[in-house]
């Protein structure tokens, strides 16, 4: 390809998104008027799918054997398949607080942009439709299907209160805790009772005792689902949510034996019978660097200045899962300041607004590009994969 091609190719993909641009914010913001929960996310899915078979798609629902997932193809030539991840789910009680109407749109707008010019494009592009990022897993759940078997890499930007284009993902793992005592009347034979509760306040207590003795990127955090049902009646069964968290699996594992440990001790101090399932855990994310920096450098070329180093506290994905599997970034981009954080109100009004959906438009342009490079320039891609094939497995 001439130099002369590639900047044709280059400027119609940037003319391509600014003039989707109008249609997209109304799908955002449509989406955003619309939040659907983990694996519910049927009027996205919808929208978001129809949209794509508008443009002349190949779109698969229903994938990975999820209802609320697509796999939407564009292409016909011999060549790489590179992806943009959409999410669209929203959090129970405040909807769009995380952004992912903005993480939809971004993808499609991208894709649409190479789908303009794919007639003078080697291999194929694809928007794949992720559903249950908050807490369902759904990339994992595809992944195992082989979704992405013929993937060759994979991008998605999630918005933010800062721009960067290697951030700190954690992995995680999450435990579900139950205690079985048994009750008896509170006041007057407290002694013939075994307190639920009182074994998970010991395991609350045990956990935060360990917090001085582990990694500083640790983090460990939970929920008490089940406490009782009256108070003059010792509770019979207690239960809780938890999570732990640290930059790698291995320590993850760690941190949920730790955990284990004072379970079974909370337990044996007050004669309950414990349950404990510790799911399997999501893996850190593991940022392509070849892909990143190629992101950053559209970003600059875009006028956006961005940064390696992550300023706020890490959360987790099940992106890390994915990017195990497949090499694949998972880049910043700024639409609110600090204070403001996410699954906050604050960033759910950041993710409808005219600066959010600003950045929306910058990630599709960035993405578009680092795609088009994978695509054109064998030797980007020879060496994105180069660099996947060196991680730890």
């Amino acid at each position: 390809m001439t130099d002369v091609e590639y900047a044709t190719l280059e400027r119609d993909i940037l003319a391509a998104i600014d003039e989707d641009h109008p249609g997209m914010v109304a799908l955002s913001r449509d989406i955003h008027a619309h939040p659907e929960i983990m694996f519910e996310e049927r009027y996205a899915a919808a929208a978001l799918t129809a949209a794509l078979a508008d443009q002349g798609f190949e779109v698969q629902r229903g994938a990975g054997g999820l209802e609320t997932a697509f796999v939407a193809l564009s292409g016909a030539n011999a060549g790489p398949t590179i992806a943009f991840i959409a999410e669209y789910d929203a959090l129970p009680g405040i909807g769009h607080a995380c952004g992912h109407n903005l993480i939809a749109t971004s993808a499609l707008a991208a894709g649409f942009a190479l789908n303009r010019v794919i007639d003078r494009l080697p291999g194929q592009i694809a928007v794949i439709g992720t559903p249950a990022e908050e807490g369902g897993g759904g990339k994992v759940t595809m992944r195992d299907a082989g979704v992405f078997a013929d993937v060759d890499a994979v991008m998605m930007t999630h918005m933010a209160m800062e721009t960067v284009t290697k951030p700190v993902f954690l992995a995680v793992a999450p435990i579900e805790i139950a205690f079985h005592g048994k009750a008896s009347h509170a006041a007057s034979a407290p002694e013939a009772g075994i307190n639920a509760l009182d074994a998970l306040i010991q395991f609350f207590n045990g956990m935060n005792a360990l917090r001085q003795h582990v990694r500083s990127d640790a983090r460990m955090h939970g929920i008490i689902l089940n406490g009782g049902q009256a108070a003059n009646i010792v509770p019979e069964f207690a239960s809780a949510k938890y999570v732990v968290r640290a930059r790698d699996t291995a320590y993850v594992r760690a941190l949920v034996e730790k955990a284990r440990a004072c379970a079974e001790a909370a337990a044996l101090a007050t004669g309950a019978r414990l349950e404990f399932n510790a799911l399997k855990p999501l893996e850190h994310v593991a940022s392509n660097g070849v892909m990143a920096d190629l992101y950053g450098e559209k970003l600059r070329l875009l006028g956006w200045s961005s940064s390696d180093v992550q300023k706020d506290g890490p959360a987790s994905t099940d992106m890390g899962a994915l990017s195990h599997a497949v090499p694949a970034i998972h880049p910043l981009v700024q639409i609110a300041d600090f204070p403001v954080a996410w699954h906050t109100p604050e960033f759910r009004e950041a993710s409808w607004s005219d600066r959010g959906q600003e950045g929306m438009r910058v990630a599709a342009k960035a993405m578009a590009l680092a795609a088009l490079d994978l695509l054109v320039k064998p030797g980007v891609l020879a060496a994105v994969k180069a660099e996947f094939a060196l991680l730890p497995r």
